[in-house]
């Protein structure tokens, strides 16, 4: 066989390959997965264990509910803490848009009034855990670009590995990553575990995802019940347990109001 047929053969058994087995777009599967998890509406109890890595923890209890209005593209979140008495009565209340920049806010008990998060704040720690008010939000699908960087399985789970670069250094600052690698389901899109590196490239946190449930069947909704934000720089944790979740799609939208906070 001349040198030409080898090679024309070749060329047709790698068209054939691709023709099976498409490469997906790194975006796009970043997008399906955003949309895995975008439930209808949901209501939660959840606990927060905080660890100091020297066998310390503290325990904090918070109810959630959350509703995704599609036409205004949209995501609202509110989180009220239960217990302890130190932070009991505490919300957050987060507006997630698809294409423009998230608004948060804050009440805490003791001022008695509800302050608005700004976007130089998004670093900051979530209720003192490692996990910062940027991690428990979606970022804009544009606030990132988006590369495959291979292949691995976690546990019994095939997964994506795509890094997520930020699309410019003002982006970067705000969310106080200089880049993510995200592990993605290849079965269902969810996202099993995700590297943080700090603005000089250094790994800094790693988040996992131990315990998934489908909670709306019908439309392959799903949600991580049991996440771990480790920190590899000084060696503490934080671990958020759904203890209670319920798909609830007609979620009373006054939940989602600041003088909802304030009651």
């Amino acid at each position: 066989m001349s040198s030409f047929a080898i090679k024309a053969s070749l060329l047709m058994v790698l068209t054939l390959a691709l023709a099976l087995f498409p490469q997906e777009d790194p975006q796009q599967i970043m997008r399906k997965s955003y949309d895995a998890m975008t439930l209808a509406g949901s209501e939660s109890i959840s606990t927060l264990t905080i660890s100091d890595g020297k066998g310390n923890q503290r325990l904090r209890k918070f109810s959630s509910a959350q509703k995704t209005d599609q036409a205004e593209q949209v995501t609202k979140m509110v989180m009220r803490f239960l217990e302890p008495a130190d932070v009991k009565g505490t919300g957050i209340l987060t507006f997630d848009y698809e294409s423009k920049d998230d608004d948060m806010w804050l009440y805490m008990p003791a001022l008695r009034k509800v302050r608005r998060i700004v976007s130089s704040e998004k670093t900051k720690s979530f209720m003192g855990s490692e996990f910062s008010n940027a991690d428990i939000t979606k970022p804009s699908m544009s606030d990132y670009t988006y590369e495959m960087v291979g292949s691995d399985i976690l546990g019994d789970v095939e997964c994506w590995k795509i890094e997520m670069a930020p699309a410019s250094k003002k982006i970067g600052d705000s969310y106080g990553y200089s880049k993510k690698i995200g592990w993605i389901g290849k079965t269902d899109y969810i996202a099993r575990k995700t590297e943080y590196y700090d603005l000089h490239g250094e790994l800094i946190k790693v988040m996992t995802a131990d315990k998934v449930e489908l909670l709306d069947e019908k439309n392959k909704k799903y949600q991580p019940v049991d996440i771990t934000m480790s920190n590899k720089q000084n060696g503490r944790s934080s671990r958020i347990v759904i203890d209670r979740v319920q798909f609830s799609p007609n979620v009373k939208e006054e939940y989602f109001t600041t003088a909802y906070l304030e009651k």
